[in-house]
């Protein structure tokens, strides 16, 4: 049994070879996933109009090794700077996602897995050199390590949904990924009681295994009694629901699924595939008759649908549990936690890769009065991912969780068959939009318990309220806002120029990028945080934002920035905002008449290679624009990368001339100009500081 090693241990080395065989054994399982598909152009299809192509995934769990060991400071070389931008930023169907193939110039397969095998050695010498002390704590750079390998878990089981739904001539079967054969009358379906009780949710920082940032907080609840299917639904049941004409009845539907079901012609679930009066069903590699005992997958949509349904076949209020109410049934059923069954190798659920690769079913694993409270398949809940009481996002992958805080984010509970590591466990928290699939089905309740969760939450985190604040808010020295008058400039630079796209980088939350569409076609904002991006693109999409500032100690101020206040309601179709690495940049960016970089020169890790790449991005007589107060860090940038602030044979450079001395054979320096900003911290802190503007014209 394969397991994921815990935090703490007798000696640091016992732990560093535990660790080692471990990202080993996973990092192989996960290439071996992959043997199921047949042929190499197979790869290069989208599965899901929403997701990459296969060969994305493939490459993006070991880019995710090393761009995060960069970030982390744990290596100092890239493996392949090209690769590690093209397979970087994956796809969670958020509206600010890549989805348009044409931009990507993907590498052959034979090109990838040799990259791959370059990361496998780079991580097997970290893991080797990298000095280890225990236990293990989230700001170790070893955290970063386990980080990587529970990453290529999670993508396991994607990936494995997405090879799923490939054309069936392009998967081939293989023994380790067979599914199980056994079929047998399903049961009917029985409500049974769960008494009232209270939850504890959430984990401390002393827990013993690796965890992701939104399962550590606190929450607890006092739920009251309710009733819970003694099985997960299965596909009989839920063929019933389906024969029953259940998808062309929009009583039992939502808004959100009637739009999805209509949107893709929904008549049953995704992998079933009708067949002369009967149904088969897609498993990873095969095509087999229905198995009517197995739990049904389906996504958050129908499962609620189902639900409304079964509401009107028994009188009730049928629906599905909200997080708060699996816990209860899981503690109630005294399911074993992780620790206990795994070091004990019981065979207690279809879970962790134990068995087949399939579901199994329902009748199979039985924990107290009822049947799979783990494993099989996933269960929707109800419950939109929210942060627990004390959530601290983790720097070192601060878009994991936040972008899914929105509301259209569902917990599924229990893991599935393939879940492995830190999917298995008690403590998991993985949040998918509604109409996604996973190896995922449901357990229905009779409930009428109103939970009680925030989700369009005010953005509480200082350093996001403060650039929330500084580009939208006001402040009290009265200093011009600072995004809003650098775009201004840029503006009056442009008046005589054509004025088609503009890149904003670094635009953190979007206000110069809204400023500067006043003038422009399209305006194109990234940044390397995704919680900028979040915010942004909240602006964009609803018009307003929220956000929290610190006024004096405990004391809070409120605020929202409305659109349409600052006369930008019809900016909002003009500018888009992408998560990006400026020293990193995918080839799509390009072909703009201006490029604006905002106080960011002194933050990358390497801006010589942001700016050697800006010519190539500009159209002739384009304009770059950039702003620093030049306060260089090695925190942020190496000494040895800094462009200017130094001394260099006993006379001073600065930044200034060493924009020039990059810059000057494909630009011609215009003018500079000094602007100020404040930052505001609370009421009555505020950091004043001076930029110089530096405006270059594409020779």
């Amino acid at each position: 049994m394969i397991t994921i090693p815990t935090l703490d241990g007798s000696t640091p080395e016992q732990k560093r070879q535990e660790i080692k065989s471990y990202f080993q054994m996973c990092y192989k399982r996960y290439e071996s996933l992959f043997t199921l598909v047949s042929k190499e152009e197979a790869y290069f299809q989208k599965s899901d109009p929403l997701r990459h192509p296969i060969i994305f995934y493939y490459g993006h769990t070991a880019t995710f090794f090393i761009n995060k060991f960069k970030l982390a400071k744990i290596i100092d070389h890239r493996v392949d700077g090209h690769l590690e931008s093209i397979f970087a930023v994956g796809v969670d169907e958020m509206s600010w996602d890549d989805l348009n193939d044409k931009h990507y110039d993907w590498p052959t397969l034979e090109e990838t897995q040799e990259y791959r095998d370059k990361v496998y050695d780079v991580v097997n010498e970290v893991i080797d050199t990298l000095p280890l002390t225990l236990p293990i704590s989230q700001e170790s750079p070893w955290w970063v390590i386990m980080m990587g390998i529970e990453h290529e878990n999670i993508h396991l089981e994607t990936s494995s949904v997405l090879i799923r739904q490939l054309p069936f001539s392009a998967v081939q079967e293989n023994a380790f990924w067979q599914e199980n054969s056994s079929d047998n009358d399903a049961p009917k379906n029985v409500l049974l009681p769960v008494p009232e009780g209270v939850v504890q949710l959430g984990k401390n920082k002393d827990a013993k295994l690796f965890g992701w940032d939104n399962e550590y907080g606190e929450h607890h609840a006092n739920i009251p009694a309710f009733k819970a299917s003694k099985y997960l639904t299965s596909n009989a049941e839920y063929l019933e629901f389906t024969l029953d004409g259940g998808y062309n009845n929009d009583s039992y539907w939502c808004s959100e699924g009637k739009a999805w079901r209509e949107y893709n012609h929904a008549k049953h679930p995704l992998f079933w595939i009708e067949n002369k009066g009967s149904y088969l069903l897609r498993t990873v590699s095969r095509e087999i008759p229905l198995p009517l005992s197995w739990p049904v997958e389906v996504n958050h949509l129908e499962a609620a649908a189902f639900c409304q349904w079964k509401s009107k076949q028994l009188g009730s209020t049928i629906t599905l549990p909200t997080e708060d109410e699996y816990t209860r049934l899981h503690d109630v059923s005294k399911v074993p936690k992780y620790l206990e069954w795994t070091e004990l190798e019981l065979n207690i659920a279809n879970i962790n890769l134990e068995g087949s690769a399939s579901p199994v079913p329902v009748t199979h694993y039985k924990h107290g009065e009822f049947y799979d409270i783990i494993g099989n398949v996933w269960q929707w809940s109800r419950t939109p991912i929210y942060p627990f009481d004390g959530f601290k996002v983790h720097p070192m992958y601060d878009d994991f969780t936040v972008p899914t805080y929105d509301g259209k984010h569902n917990l599924i509970n229990g893991g599935s068959w393939i879940s492995c590591g830190n999917l298995a466990t008690q403590k998991s928290r993985y949040g998918f939009r509604r109409h996604f699939y996973q190896h995922a089905g449901f357990r229905y309740i009779e409930s009428n318990y109103e939970e009680k969760v925030v989700t369009d939450y005010y953005t509480t985190d200082s350093i996001i309220a403060q650039y929330c604040h500084f580009g939208w808010g006001d402040n009290r020295l009265g200093v011009e806002n600072y995004p809003k008058a650098c775009a201004n400039i840029a503006l009056e630079i442009m008046q005589d120029k054509p004025r088609a796209k503009a890149l904003d980088i670094g635009c953190a939350i979007g206000r110069s990028s809204f400023e500067l569409a006043r003038g422009f076609d399209e305006v194109i904002g990234v940044d390397f945080s995704a919680r900028f991006i979040q915010e942004a693109e909240t602006l964009k999409q609803n018009g307003v934002l929220r956000y929290s500032m610190q006024s004096e100690g405990d004391l809070e101020t409120f605020h929202e920035v409305n659109v349409s206040n600052f006369d930008l309601e019809d900016e909002r179709s003009k500018v888009s905002f992408w998560q990006a690495d400026a020293c990193n940049l995918k080839p799509i960016y390009k072909d703009f008449d201006l490029i604006f970089g905002g106080n960011l020169i002194d933050r990358l890790y390497d801006p010589r290679k942001f700016l050697d790449t800006v010519a190539e991005r500009l159209n002739d007589g384009g304009i770059f624009i950039l702003t620093s107060p030049y306060t260089w860090q090695e925190e942020s940038t190496p000494k040895e990368k800094w462009i200017g602030g130094y001394k260099r044979d006993g006379e001073n450079v600065s930044t200034l001339q060493g924009l020039e001395e990059i810059l000057g054979d494909d630009f011609r320096l215009l003018e500079t100009k000094d602007v100020p900003f404040v930052i505001q911290e609370t009421a009555r802190k505020h950091q004043y500081t001076i930029a110089q503007m530096s405006i270059w014209e594409k020779r």
